[in-house]
């Protein structure tokens, strides 16, 4: 068999594999719920495995590592170490309180979980609108999904574009949820194999001296500190913004709303775990970025670095051929285990905290209506997918700069909401949550638009620290109103979009009530 016919049975057996766990998911699949979360029947460990393959996507496997190479040490310590940290310490912090609150009220997305917690229509649609942002991250996405592609088959990268964008949308238009967790645990077992076979094939380039090798290429780029880098070059730039980030990046919609797959708390330690082991297992994919400088390789595009280095590998020999088509395969897997989470968190968004409140509330839950709900769901894909594919047809020359102005704006905003919702059991003042919001995504775009600080995750940290700067000084500035607002009337509170269905609403807590 030659590498040419080996390509193309592969790609089409992971095709064909991918469309029958994704109509196994369809079959489960009945309403907006069973679509956006499904329906409490997941393993732990699927679901952590899941959320791993989620964090890392293109980002880890196919964009990041250009940061590391061109910018050596800083970038790895900032999304290797710093960022990994950032990770766990949000999980074991939000994971059992957001929970708890999503169960109370049966919370399908974030904006809803806003709603229950802060109990105010107007928020959560604002929660709704800046959540939308998130499809910056989609066209990073389909950008390195397409390099990957033309460095897989003979096609140009628009055509590669159409072809990613068509399959992944085609999959997950089927299943939801379930397709989602079934093909990413497929996905993430390809990931971690491939990761592992790359960081120990590429080791070599060290020549047992880490540190040396490192400063062969530059006495910057093997500092912590890389004194010469425009957004890695200090303390706050490499580990307290890549902490900070990670940390309220865990607050996206396609990774927090993980935690509401899960049947119970005893599920948590598993969950978190798996995501834990694993996650920081796909990191070594950041190693890539070494090599190919260790290498020799002059890469002019850095978001190219990867595709480049595995083909100077492996396209010299025909059993490097046959590996690099799997590899190639893995990459686009992981790509794609990332969009699929994504595209799922926004059309289930979209139905449940933009359409269903604005045109009086039907569907938010999908409660007597899971069939249209359902199937608005699955248009809300499409359109997605059409303003998705507009955006990457000319992208910037760094794709990865450009979806972290967009996502960590999004982060930035929610760090104190949902921080504050699940952390302080007293009322919050609406004021103090919006106001930290809008300083959140306000102060995060106004220093990096204009370029004032170019590095988005340094901006968005600043940000971050001026609204729970805000907050905090909120909380205490209204702590003598603890009782007088929690003992607020409760006229005029939206029941629309809980459901009840086969549950006791006895001791449940009103929007804006939290126990976590």
């Amino acid at each position: 068999m030659t590498p040419e016919l080996f390509k193309y049975l592969l790609s089409g057996a992971y095709v064909a594999l991918v469309f029958y766990l994704s109509w196994v998911g369809m079959r489960r699949t009945r309403d907006i719920r069973g679509f956006s979360i499904g329906n409490k029947d997941m393993n732990p460990y699927l679901i952590g495995i899941t959320l791993a393959a989620s964090i890392a996507s293109t980002a880890t496997f196919v964009i990041n590592p250009g940061f590391v190479y061109v910018h050596g040490l800083s970038a790895y310590l900032h999304y290797g170490v710093a960022g990994s940290l950032g990770i766990l310490t949000a999980f074991l912090v939000l994971t059992r309180g957001f929970l708890r609150l999503g169960e109370e009220h049966s919370a399908l997305t974030i904006p809803q979980w806003i709603y229950y917690r802060y109990n105010h229509r107007g928020f959560s649609l604002f929660f709704a609108f800046i959540n939308l942002l998130s499809i910056t991250f989609v066209v990073l996405i389909l950008v390195g999904c397409s390099l990957l592609v033309t460095g897989l088959f003979p096609v140009e990268q628009k055509t590669a574009l159409v072809l990613v964008l068509l399959f992944v949308f085609a999959y997950v238009l089927m299943g939801g949820t379930y397709a989602h967790a079934y093909t990413n645990t497929l996905q993430g077992v390809m990931m971690l194999g491939i990761t592992l076979l790359l960081f120990v094939q590429g080791w070599k380039y060290f020549q047992g001296d880490f540190a040396g090798a490192l400063r062969r290429v530059g006495t910057d780029y093997a500092a912590a500190f890389n004194r010469g880098s425009d957004l890695y070059s200090d303390v706050f730039s490499v580990f307290v913004s890549g902490f900070i980030i990670t940390f309220a990046l865990m607050l996206q919609p396609h990774i927090l709303t993980k935690v509401l797959y899960l049947r119970s708390e005893r599920d948590i330690g598993k969950f978190i775990g798996t995501t834990v082991v694993v996650g920081s297992i796909f990191t070594l994919m950041l190693m890539i970025g070494f090599y190919a400088r260790l290498a020799g390789l002059e890469v002019p595009a850095q978001d190219t670095v990867v595709r480049e280095y595995l083909l100077h590998e492996f396209g010299g020999s025909p059993a490097g051929q046959y590996l690099l088509v799997f590899i190639f395969i893995t990459l686009l897997a992981a790509g794609m285990s990332t969009l699929d989470g994504i595209l799922v968190s926004l059309s289930a968004m979209v139905v449940t905290d933009i359409v269903g409140p604005l045109r009086g509330g039907r569907g938010e839950s999908g409660e007597g209506g899971a069939r249209p709900g359902l199937a608005l769901s699955r248009w809300v894909l499409v359109a997605v997918g059409v303003i998705g594919l507009l955006l990457a047809w000319d992208p910037p020359p760094l794709i990865g700069l450009f979806a972290q102005k967009g996502v960590y704006g999004l982060a930035a905003a929610s760090a104190v909401p949902v921080l504050f919702g699940v952390l302080v059991r007293r009322h919050i003042p609406l004021p103090v949550v919006a106001v930290a919001a809008a300083l959140g995504l306000g102060v995060h775009l106004g220093l990096n638009l204009p370029g004032i600080v170019p590095n988005p995750a340094v901006s968005s940290s600043y940000a971050i620290l001026v609204s729970l700067a805000f907050g905090l000084a909120g909380l205490w500035l209204t702590r003598d109103g603890v009782v007088a607002g929690a003992g607020r009337s409760t006229r005029g509170r939206s029941t629309r979009g809980r459901s009840t269905r086969g549950r006791s609403t006895r001791g449940r807590s009103t929007p804006g009530e939290s126990r976590a």
